[in-house]
């Protein structure tokens, strides 16, 4: 998996720093992309990037607010101009549906893929053999939601060894089926336990993507056990006060939420335009408390 973060402000476009938005490309994955937030100007931050419009198969906006949903309209218009054929999913807050639908129809935009819209409620949103994507509301002055994706858990590596040496059997189609069954008959008769010949379970990645939000209790149980989480900080400690009352949070409460959640590792986002060149500083703040954190800039991008 990797991210690439297209755009890492807050509230207006910067120089340094464009609103939000974030891609999540997945090659294990059939190479699916998904869009997290499309703020202004997205679809020219993908210009500079590997992100392909047409192999995007799903955006999914945290919030209504404009510096997260103003560059969905012509993105969905120039995904049609690149070659997108295959179906789009649309998740959102109530309301995305009227945005995109009036948007698209003003503005005469004729796209050449389907579009599906989903609003969002709480719990799972969707599920595939390989993997769950669970939503939950966070705490800002709009409904704003939080993202957490479980790679489901794999088989440990096979006993190759073991295999052979107590049952008999040389490596081909049929080691096949020991990750693919509980239990395995033989040709001779014998029935037997799979898991006593493979390895420890791979545990799978979780990856939890939170929209704006002050503290809450729905970021802690979205970020439980993650693999990696991205947190707004939109202000620095000294600002702590401040952020909240408007509904974001400070450096050190994204590493909080972080230590709570026993998350491995952070990454910042969502950086106030007032800040220019306070980036190792913001990051500091935040080391202090969770020592495994970045500070994402745009255009950056994190394999895991």
């Amino acid at each position: 998996m990797e991210l690439v973060f297209l755009g890492t402000g807050a509230g207006v476009p910067a120089k340094h720093r464009n609103v939000a938005s974030i891609a999540l490309i997945m090659p294990e994955f059939n190479s699916e992309t998904w869009l997290f937030d499309c703020g202004e100007a997205t679809q020219h931050q993908i210009l500079e990037t590997k992100v392909k419009l047409s192999k995007v198969t799903k955006i999914l906006i945290t919030h209504l607010h404009g510096d997260h949903i103003y560059g969905l309209p012509g993105l969905l218009g120039s995904r049609s101009f690149q070659g997108g054929e295959t179906l789009l999913t649309l998740y959102g807050p109530k309301g995305i549906k009227d945005y995109v639908e009036v948007s698209l129809r003003i503005s005469e935009t004729h796209l050449t893929y389907p579009l599906e819209i989903i609003e969002l409620e709480e719990g799972t949103l969707f599920e595939t053999a390989n993997y769950k994507v669970e939503v939950r509301l966070l705490l800002h002055g709009v409904a704003s939601y939080g993202y957490r994706l479980v790679e489901k858990d794999k088989p440990g590596a096979l006993l190759v060894d073991k295999i052979k040496k107590e049952l008999g059997i040389s490596p081909g189609p049929l080691l096949k089926q020991f990750k693919e069954t509980d239990r395995l008959v033989l040709d001779d008769g014998r029935e037997i336990v799979t898991a006593d010949y493979l390895g420890p379970v791979k545990k799978g990645r979780i990856v939890a993507i939170l929209g704006d939000t002050k503290p809450c209790e729905g970021e802690r149980v979205l970020a439980e056990g993650a693999t990696l989480l991205v947190h707004e900080a939109t202000f620095m400690v000294d600002k702590e006060e401040g952020a909240n009352a408007f509904f974001h949070s400070s450096t050190r409460q994204a590493a909080a939420c972080a230590i709570d959640a026993h998350a491995e590792t952070l990454i910042l986002t969502h950086i106030s335009a007032r800040y220019k060149d306070e980036g190792e500083a913001l990051l500091n703040e935040a080391k202090a408390f969770f020592p495994n954190t970045y500070l994402a800039e745009d255009l950056w991008s994190y394999t895991f």
